[in-house]
């Protein structure tokens, strides 16, 4: 794409050769002829890479007027097909849409538009399903296969899910540290892999399932939990309705179970989440070690929390980056454990990223010093460091590869074994619920539509929906 910084900040080299020219020898007005005319790209993340200050319709419609000369009043009626050839109902009214006021696969929709508008012979799409749920990510590889077929182009599909690369690739390159390492037909990589990299991604994929370590006791129960968030209209912003985001929730979690929460965006999963902390207000009866914690006076609830920690979707977001990685683990003691002296608190950080696989001179360094992989390892440290007995786990591994996720996810199952934890391992990954979690409860709309044992909800999903999200994910 032409994208990268020049000499010095970065050295290019060898050929980039399309229709037979050397892109690399060409001069940079050439090259803006080619970049998102012939050659089109989609990000990984579209609320990053669309303007968040024009509407739908101008960003879109800029295409025409950089490779066409159109003004944009005059592409209006061009946008609004493109909205709808690839599957946004309503394109009138979303023309005039900001990015805020779409959903994550209606985002991702418009950017696929962008890329498409001026019928490129090649679309690089960079992770473009990564952050969706299950059904969007179907539906988004549906339409980019379509439009595909439809408009007789090529695509490079960079993607660290290799389920998603076999179902939607002819050839396949695997590349570690910069290099390609193994290329070839997808049938003949993923049955015969030559290289011991290949080999090993495609052994991170047979996770083994967790073993179920649950008690008959039961450690979390919830009752009737309801989160409305009420909708203000007018000038004196009146309440006119309630976003229902959680709806008359019931379940329970055992000593040293791990309870599966699915479904798609906008579910309720994580507001459920939160509410099962108290860090948002929710009604109903939250009961945990049998002791009601929803209506707690927040003196009591601090000496609670240190028993019930969290680990975010984003380790990057959710670590101090003015802060070393001593001080983030370290924090929570000082909260809940003020007896305890310099020496003692630095002894159990050191000892509790030993427990991650993290060498403990991690302490005296900072979160952007690490990967993506160590970082998800450092907050699960901080959230280990208090010796919690439950750990919500919201989305821990979305946005980690492969081969990291399953290093993640066999050190929860040693942790799991070695301090009885208790999990709700929040996910719209089915795959993945399947594997580490005993009991599976499916969420729409903020309500539970499907609550039971994990294989007999995999096997015999009773309720459509259920049955929808298993084909999504399981195609």
């Amino acid at each position: 794409m032409g994208l990268l910084p020049p000499f010095p900040v970065c050295d290019i080299k060898g050929e980039i050769l399309f229709k037979n020219v050397n892109l690399r020898e060409i001069p940079e007005k050439e090259f803006m002829k080619i970049r998102g005319k012939r050659i089109s790209m989609i990000f990984q993340e579209p609320m990053s890479a669309l303007n968040p200050l024009q509407t739908i319709g101008k960003q879109i419609g800029e295409a025409f007027y950089i490779h066409s000369g159109l003004e944009i009043k005059k592409t209006v009626k061009k946008v609004e097909q493109l909205l709808s050839m690839v599957g946004i109902s309503d394109s009138e009214a979303k023309y005039s849409s900001y990015p805020h006021q779409l959903s994550g696969g209606q985002r991702q929709r418009v950017m696929i538009a962008m890329a498409i508008a001026e019928n490129p012979d090649i679309l690089i799409a960079d992770e473009p399903t990564t952050a969706l749920d299950v059904t969007i990510q179907s539906e988004i590889l549906a339409l980019l296969a379509d439009l595909k077929k439809r408009l007789s182009m090529s695509m490079i599909f960079i993607s660290h899910d290799l389920p998603l690369v076999r179902k939607i690739a002819d050839n396949v390159l695997v590349m570690k540290h910069g290099r390609g390492v193994e290329y070839g037909s997808v049938d003949r990589v993923f049955n015969n892999p030559e290289h011991e990299y290949t080999r090993e991604l495609l052994d991170s994929e047979n996770i083994e399932p967790f073993e179920d370590i649950s008690q008959d006791e039961i450690m979390l129960k919830a009752d009737n939990i309801k989160v409305w968030f009420p909708i203000k209209k007018g000038f004196f912003k009146r309440t006119a309705g309630y976003v229902k985001a959680v709806d008359n929730v019931n379940f329970y979690l055992k000593k040293g179970e791990t309870l599966g929460v699915v479904g798609e965006s906008g579910s309720g999963k994580t507001t459920l989440g939160l509410a099962l902390l108290r860090l948002i207000n929710s009604h109903g009866k939250i009961e945990f070690n049998n002791e009601r914690i929803d209506n707690l006076k927040p003196g009591v609830l601090k000496k609670k929390r240190s028993l019930v920690q969290v680990v975010f979707q984003d380790p990057f977001g959710s670590l101090n980056p003015r802060m070393t990685v001593g001080d983030i683990i370290g924090e929570g003691l000082i909260v809940h454990k003020k007896e305890m002296d310099l020496n003692k608190r630095q002894e159990t950080v050191s000892r509790v990223l030993e427990d991650v696989g993290l060498e403990t001179d991690s302490m005296k360094h900072y979160p952007h010093e690490f990967s993506g992989g160590q970082r998800q390892r450092i907050a699960i440290a901080r959230a280990l460091v208090l010796k919690p007995q439950l750990i919500l786990l919201d989305e821990p591994t979305s946005s980690l590869d492969r081969s990291v996720q399953f290093q993640i996810i066999e050190l929860l199952k040693e942790l799991q074994k070695k301090y009885g934890l208790s999990y709700i391992f929040i996910s719209h990954d089915l795959k993945l619920v399947r594997k580490i979690a005993s009991r599976t409860m499916v969420m729409k709309n903020g309500c539970v539509v499907e609550e039971g044992r994990t294989e007999e909800i995999f096997k015999n999903p009773e309720k459509e929906y259920t049955q929808k999200l298993m084909k999504a994910s399981f195609l």
